[in-house]
């Protein structure tokens, strides 16, 4: 066991001091109370009196009790070690010895509070352990009735403060004043919404211990204490947590209800962000409409987002399968505004100036991301960079289809890829629109899909599968277990339903693209 007794009044780590203090018992005149050791822990706060004669009382303590005994136990006199040792195990205020018994406390018993330093009260034999326990009673509820004036105070100059349009940044100011310690909001990646001005360089890893925590509120090393800011996003990626500093066990009330306050304000602020988003969410939809719809108009719609035209710019889609992918991109993207799209994909266009760093950013995100993702796959794609209102509509496109070519990377549950990384007909198809793509399916496809439904037969996965093995009738035929004969009356049946011609090359690299136009 240590030697020394921990002299900081506040175990959790908040330093938020409340209870009678050692110094204000011994100064109470009518108890007449000596103090035999413990001399530098006068400022331990006293939060209730327990009276034993049992060698194992730490069970029955909560931290911080004054306990009373008069070594009446043939355990306590025979082993005054093993309860001391016990006490402050269980974090124990002092130790009060009463007198009715013995003339004077053990040396035994006061050589193992110097050793342990556990500070020893002398109790003379005429004062009773009630008037003792009464009187710190007392004290205790006349303080708890400050302590809710306390929080009623300030919760009042939170309201008011968030009431005269203070931001968060205010808010968290004036809370650190009154506790004395910091709290956070933070982004899933690790990004400081608010908090203390000297910063947080632990973010990153408490974002990854927020994400992989069983459950919420959590306390992790530091410590810190974590706690989820209740916002309508879906999936735990997409939203905020509070970190405070230290641990918000066995503290005041009102230290705790300022925490869950702040988390509460957080929320709103959140909310307010949300209700601007949308205007900016607006028009970038608009933009995009009109890429497809109007593109003469694109280069003053551009405008309107606060996008010059003649820069580049990159497009990003993003997929979080069961979630709404929007909050998730545009906490990878903190700044800009996303419009969500068919089966909760969202898309963005950023500024191009430095696509290394941003596509770096992406992945560190990701990273950090992913061990919060059990079922659920993040996909996420990036087009090359753009220059001009007529290569924007290419590059959207560029990145929903680079996105959908990276849910097939195995491996893994995050992915980031780049137009860059994919060179084949996959990128020449994704600059094509979608209704392009799926009428050039449907023109050589559906004769064949047509017949297949109606005779339970097999054509398409027939086509797939010669093309794959180049023309080989016998490769072919190996792989669809058939006979070359069943085969070749299957790909006559093709060319007859299409009036295309499978010897020839042009033809064959229509079916391949068709087959392929998602």
């Amino acid at each position: 066991m240590g030697s020394d007794y921990p002299l900081d009044d506040s175990p959790n780590g908040w330093g938020y001091r409340w209870g009678v203090r050692l110094r204000e018992l011994l100064d109470i005149g009518e108890l007449r109370l000596r103090l035999r050791t413990g001399e530098q822990a006068l400022d331990r706060p006293i939060r209730w009196v327990y009276l034993t004669e049992l060698v194992e009382t730490g069970r029955y303590l909560s931290g911080n009790e004054l306990v009373l005994t008069g070594l009446i136990g043939p355990g306590l006199r025979q082993d005054p070690e093993a309860l001391v040792d016990d006490l402050v195990n269980a974090g124990a205020a002092a130790l009060g010895v009463g007198l009715s018994i013995h003339d004077e406390i053990p040396e035994a018993v006061l050589e193992a509070c110097r050793r342990r330093g556990l500070p020893l009260i002398e109790v003379a034999g005429d004062v009773s352990f009630g008037t003792i326990s009464e009187i710190v009673t007392r004290r205790l509820t006349a303080e708890r009735a400050a302590g809710l004036a306390t929080v009623l105070g300030r919760h009042r100059r939170l309201i008011s403060s968030v009431a005269e349009g203070s931001g968060l940044a205010e808010v968290f100011a004036l809370t650190r004043a009154e506790l004395g310690r910091g709290c956070w909001v933070l982004s899933p990646t690790g990004r400081i919404v608010v908090g203390p001005g000297e910063g947080l360089p632990e973010a990153r890893r408490l974002a990854a211990d927020y994400l992989t925590a069983e459950r919420l509120p959590a306390v992790v090393d530091g410590p810190y204490t974590l706690l989820p800011i209740n916002t309508r996003a879906g999936h735990r990626v997409a939203g905020w947590f509070l970190v405070c500093a230290g641990e918000l066990v066995d503290v005041p009330e009102e230290v705790r209800e300022s925490a869950y306050e702040l988390a509460a304000l957080a929320a709103l602020e959140r909310a307010r962000l949300e209700e601007g988003r949308k205007v900016e969410r607006r028009l970038v939809a608009e933009l995009l409409d009109q890429v497809v719809t109007e593109p003469a108009e694109v280069a003053a719609r551009m405008r309107t987002c606060g996008l010059e035209p003649a820069k580049p710019y990159v497009a990003v889609a993003l997929q979080l399968a069961g979630s709404d992918g929007v909050e998730v991109l545009e906490e990878m993207l903190p700044g800009a505004a996303a419009v969500a799209g068919p089966e909760g994909e969202a898309v963005t266009v950023v500024a191009a100036e430095d696509v290394a760093a941003l596509v770096g950013g992406l992945r560190d995100a990701a990273v950090l991301l992913e061990p919060a993702l059990t079922k659920e796959r993040l996909t996420v794609g990036v087009s090359a960079p753009a220059v001009g209102p007529s290569l924007l509509f290419g590059a959207v496109e560029e990145a929903r289809h680079t996105r959908r070519l990276a849910g097939a990377r195995r491996g893994g549950r995050a992915h980031v890829v780049t137009s860059d990384e994919i060179h084949s007909h996959a990128l020449l198809l994704a600059t094509v629109p979608d209704g392009v793509r799926r009428s050039f399916r449907d023109r050589l496809l559906g004769p064949l899909q047509d017949y297949d439904l109606e005779h339970h037969s097999d054509l398409v996965r027939t086509l797939s599968a010669f093309l794959e093995n180049s023309g080989s009738w016998n490769r072919c035929a190996a792989q669809l277990h058939l006979h070359v004969n069943t085969l070749r009356y299957r790909i006559r049946r093709i060319e007859e339903l299409t009036g295309r011609d499978l010897s020839t090359l042009e033809d064959r690299v229509d079916f391949f693209l068709a087959l392929r136009a998602l």
